[in-house]
This record gives structure tokens, sequence and C-alpha cells, in this order.
């Protein structure tokens, strides 16, 4: 039976998660660049352009107006992109990023749709169900690095356009208006703030954790609302960012260590922050880079008694008795390191009801070519294995966990 252990809540400082949505002409790149300004505090933002160009045209001009910002533009939408300039834009040191717009890394070139669609031709299944099955985990991932960016991430997303005719009056009017966002159904769940604008540039709260902000409308959304939002992020104790988890993870010196850290980077939703591996230079994320120090870790945690006391200086023993188990060996395999008093006795393989349910789970995702399987065990354990037997117990935990939550997803689209 499991027992879980309840604590007071505590009010932690955080980043702001805001959606932008509306048709064409709404304003939508201008209201983000004008936030963007504020939550900053004036510093050079990041600006992610989707839009061939079109935010550079709100750059500060010979004039003096015109905001400050660096961008980086993008012309295919693979979902599995968008972490990458994450990780550059968080290792830059951006106090704000914007994607403007979100949209296409669903419709656009290459986005999940198109995505989809391939993958699925490529299994011989023309797309749908095992299309949605590969892709899934990558827009997931997409996400969870948005929402762990160590800086305030503002997105737009475009809205499918109706014309509504209103004429009751003397003069017939006619009005553009947004109604559901070119997104994955389920998508404003992710964000803190979600503002929809219309043609006239008005804003209309439609969700906001921000009680300031809850049911506003706000014709021509300034500096205002920006401020709003920052007195409402900042009451609250201050919390370590990615940054701050990444140097904390450089430093581990134990396994014990680097299982705790990971524990607490679970707790707070930041396993799949974007950013660059200290050592390499490429992109990882947080959750993949406390696993390798760990890896790193145990392995040499597990040479350090024979390193020691050098053979030469051991005492003799019987050959019977070198032969004898040792005390680790006797303990009961599902003992924790911190059972066997912090001293971890290196990698455990996985048990036999983990291998059953990842037979289980592969053949209800329909990942029965094992060639297919073991690319998508590496992708979700960060490394390669030429079978499930070279798996430890806790790369199997991860691999099932993540298995799990796919086949969730994919029951609640179908």
């Amino acid at each position: 039976m499991s027992s879980y252990t309840f604590a007071p809540a505590t009010r932690e400082q955080a980043r702001a998660r805001i959606a932008l949505e509306g048709p064409e002409g709404s304003g939508k790149t201008y209201t983000a660049m004008v936030l963007a300004t504020v939550l900053g505090a004036g510093a050079r933002f990041a600006v992610i352009d989707t839009e061939r160009g079109s935010a550079s045209k709100y750059a500060r001009g010979k004039s003096g107006t015109g905001f400050d910002f660096d961008v980086a533009p993008l012309h295919s939408f693979d979902p599995r992109e968008l972490p990458k300039v994450l990780a550059s834009a968080a290792q830059a040191g951006y106090p704000v990023v914007v994607v403007d717009s979100l949209s296409h890394f669903w419709m656009g070139k290459g986005g999940m749709l198109e995505l989809v669609d391939a993958v699925g031709k490529r299994q011989g299944s023309g797309g749908g169900f095992g299309g949605w099955k590969e892709a899934r985990p990558w827009e997931r991932d997409m996400i969870d690095a948005l929402l762990a960016f160590p800086g305030h991430v503002i997105v737009t997303m475009r809205t499918k356009t109706e014309w509504l005719i209103d004429d009751s009056g003397p003069k017939k009017k006619i009005t553009k208006v947004g109604t559901k966002a070119e997104q994955r159904e389920g998508i404003g769940y992710e964000f803190d703030i979600i503002g929809d604008l219309d043609q006239e540039n008005t804003l209309v709260i439609s969700k906001s954790r921000c009680p300031a902000l809850q049911g506003q409308v706000i014709n021509r959304p300034g500096p205002d609302v920006a401020v709003s939002i920052l007195e409402w992020l900042n009451d609250g104790d201050a919390a370590p960012d990615l940054k701050d988890l990444v140097e904390q993870a450089t430093a581990l010196t134990t396994f014990v260590e680097a299982r705790a850290l990971r524990d607490d980077v679970e707790r707070r939703g930041l396993l799949g922050g974007a950013h660059m591996h200290p050592a390499t230079g490429q992109p990882t994320t947080l959750g993949a880079y406390i696993l390798e120090r760990g890896h790193q870790l145990r392995a040499a945690e597990a040479q350090q008694p024979a390193a020691a006391a050098p053979v030469e200086d051991r005492p003799a023993q019987a050959p019977a008795a070198a032969e004898e188990p040792s005390a680790a060996a006797e303990e009961p395999p599902t003992a924790s390191p911190a059972e066997r008093g912090g001293q971890p006795s290196g990698p455990r393989p996985a048990t036999a009801p983990q291998m059953r349910k990842m037979g289980a789970l592969f053949r209800e995702l329909k990942l029965t070519d094992r060639a297919e399987a073991l690319e998508y065990t590496a992708g979700v354990i960060g490394r390669q294995v030429a079978s499930r037997n070279e798996l430890t117990r806790e790369e199997a935990g991860r691999l099932i966990d993540h298995m799990e939550k796919s086949a969730a997803s994919e029951s609640a689209s179908v």
C-alpha cells in the first residue's frame, strides 16, 4: 500500500507563461513586445520569429521608436527544434523569450500535422494513430522546454477567422473575429494567462491565475498589464531557476545527491528544461543532464573501495572466504543507496515485472518492430542500448512512465 506525505504549500516566485490569441491584424506581436519590455525590465529580449521576418518590423528604428530585441528567424517548424532554440536563449541569458507564433509548430511547414502525416506514411499507416504515437512525445518535450525556460515566456497563437455581419443598424457592419486557436486541444492549460485580441486591439483575459487580471477587458493593452503580472509573480519566496539547477547538477559529489536533486527538479516540473550542456555545448535537458551526472557519480563511487586499499596492503584471505557473497550482495534487491548507508552498489538491472510491463506497453503503442522500439527507448533514456535487458531499474521506470503517459494521451485523442 502506498503512503503519501502532505506538507504545507508555499508560494514561490515564478516566471510568466502568457499566450496571446487572435486573428491577423489584432496586434498579437506588438502586444507581446510591450509586455516583454516591462517583464524584462527594459533589457533586450529574444524573439523566435516564424512569421517570415515580420517581428523585425517592430525593432527600434532611427526615429527612436520601437523595441530592443534579438531575433532568431525559423523557416521549418519541427517541434524537436524549438527546445534547441530555447536552450540557446537560456545560454544567452535573455530575461524574456517571445515565440511568434507557436501556431506554426502545429500547422506550419514541418510542424506537428505534417510530421504526424509523414511518420504515419513511413510506418505504412497513412498517418493517423501510428503517426501520433511517435510524434506526440516530441510535442510534449517542446511544451516542457517552454514551461521550464528560465525567463518569462510569451507565445502568440493564430486563431481561425470568421466574419460577423451586423445589419441591425442603418449601415451594415462586417467584423473579423477569431474563434479557435490553431493549436492542439488543451494547449491553454499550460499557460498562466491567456488573452484574446480582436481587430480593435481589445484584450479579453479568458484565463488568468493572476487575480488582478481575471475577467479584464482592456482596450489597447499597455505596460500596466505587465506591471500587474510582475507584482503577482514576485509575491513569493525566491526559487532556483534553470541556470541555478544546472550549476547544482554540475557541483554534485554523490549519487544520493543526484537522486535527491532529480526528485526536486521533477517536483518543480523542470525536467524538460532545455539548456546547453556545460561540457559539450550541445542542447540537452535538465533531466538528462542530472541523469548523466548520476551515472558518472555512481560509477566513480563503485570504484572507490578498490582504490582505497592497494592489493599488497590487504590481508590474505583463504580462497573459500574470497568467494563468499558480500553483505551488499545479500541485501534485498529493492534496497536503495540511502538504505545501504549511502553506499550505492552500482546500477541495478530492470526487474522482471518491469520487463513484462515494458513489453505490454510496446504492444499497446504498436512498437512491435525491434529497431523502432530500441530507437524509441534511446530517445527516452538518453543512450543507445542493444536490448531492453541492458536497462537499469531507474531507466526502465522512466521508460514505463513515458510510455504510460503516451498511451494515456493517445487514448484521449482517439
